[in-house]
């Protein structure tokens, strides 16, 4: 292993173990080198591995057509999701164990059947979706200041931080993917609004995408994965003593909370 992905791995690892925010890792890797980027991002899945994390799913990032031309890139990025990253519907993250997080409403899909070839169709991800829910996904930085571009993103699993999942389960014919509206409320005030068709087209289009990839990697999804299929409009901030709920069309609602740094 290069010693540049041991190295920007190794950063963005203590970054999550004490809290503190480390400088960008693009120095480090280069700022347009997306394998090696994947490379640390790899690196740091294998230990959060060993130490007997649970791989649950996948994220699916950049699936706005302006974020990616703000970062430079035509195509999503993708990151892990662990078991503990996991919140209760209407449950509430404690202060401090984010650095930086933010928020943002998306469909999460539950995969019925493995999906390991890379000669993927719409069909076959038509198929394999078991069922479609609400989700937030709390996304959050290792990097200072949200100071990133395309490589210190992936290296740092996409810029992962915590999910929530809603419990109403539909169908996917139950649901019109693409005009699906969405609002989510910050304390009842409504803080971003978006649709199924923000989502790289559909939703269905970013895990067609996730998939192929996936299969290649080496990584593919499996029965039982959870993939949070990209943002259905845009993140904001996620503010102390502040409760969020996103409400999705078709889909139901799902909420979460943040505890005030007063209440530790």
């Amino acid at each position: 292993m290069p010693d540049s992905v041991t190295r920007a791995a190794a950063a963005l690892w203590e970054a999550a173990a004490s809290g503190i925010a480390c400088p960008p890792v693009r120095p480090i890797i280069g700022e347009s080198d997306v394998e090696a980027a994947y490379a640390v991002q790899e690196r740091n899945t294998e230990r959060r591995l060993a130490e007997g994390a649970r791989l649950v799913g996948r994220k699916i990032g950049l699936t706005a057509r302006s974020v990616q031309a703000q970062l430079g890139v035509s195509q999503p990025d993708y990151g892990m999701l662990f078991h503990d990253m996991d919140v209760a519907n209407g449950g509430e993250v404690p202060a401090g164990r984010l650095i930086q997080p933010k928020i943002e409403a998306e469909i999460a899909f539950l995969i019925g059947r493995d999906l390991d070839d890379d000669r993927l169709t719409t069909a076959d991800v038509l198929s394999a979706i078991a069922w479609a829910v609400p989700a937030l996904e709390i996304v959050d930085s290792r990097v200072e200041g949200w100071n990133i571009r395309i490589t210190d993103t992936i290296a740092d699993n996409a810029s992962s931080g915590l999910f929530v999942l809603g419990h109403e389960m539909r169908r996917l014919d139950a649901v019109d993917l693409l005009t699906c509206g969405m609002v989510l409320e910050g304390n009842g005030e409504p803080v971003s609004t978006g649709a199924g068709a923000a989502c790289l087209g559909s939703p269905v289009n970013a895990t067609l995408w996730l998939a192929r990839v996936m299969a290649r990697s080496g990584r593919p999804l499996r029965a039982g994965d959870i993939v949070l299929s990209g943002a259905l409009g845009p993140m904001v901030p996620a503010s102390p003593g502040t409760t969020y709920e996103a409400r999705i069309e078709g889909l139901g609602s799902v909420r979460v909370g943040f505890g005030r740094e007063d209440a530790q």
